[in-house]
């Protein structure tokens, strides 16, 4: 796989926070962008957040906003998810994809170009 399975999520209690990591390997890392998402139990997965190849734009869910923030450290092919204040709502498994393409997807349509995708984490907030 291009991109690396492992994405490190855990448990936190409700108002705490959490970072997870998503490496990849085997390409010019800094040419994709990077996309989050998460899929709660019975629901369907949905978007998170997008990362350009630079870093210079972001874009967040509606239920996400000021709360997470996104960012890559390229020189180490890792792109992060600062997951703050979090909610009993954010408990989901968590996935890294990257894109095709250098650029982000329209936010309406956050899976479009995403062609390579991580095995996921669970995280659960819970007290």
């Amino acid at each position: 796989l291009r991109l690396a399975a492992g994405v490190w999520g855990g448990l936190v209690q409700p108002g705490g926070s959490l970072r997870l990591s998503c490496a990849a390997s085997g390409f010019t890392f800094d040419d994709y962008a990077i996309g989050w998402f998460r899929q709660a139990p019975g629901k369907e997965r949905g978007g998170v957040g997008c990362i350009n190849s630079s870093g210079g734009h972001t874009y967040y869910a509606d239920s996400v906003k000021g709360r997470f923030t996104i960012s890559r450290e390229n020189t180490k092919n890792t792109v992060y998810l600062q997951m703050n204040s979090l909610k009993a709502e954010d408990t989901a498994v968590y996935y890294c994809a990257t894109s095709k393409w250098a650029g982000c997807p329209h936010p309406a349509s956050p899976t479009y170009g995403m062609d390579n995708w991580g095995k996921g984490t669970q995280v659960t907030v819970s007290s």
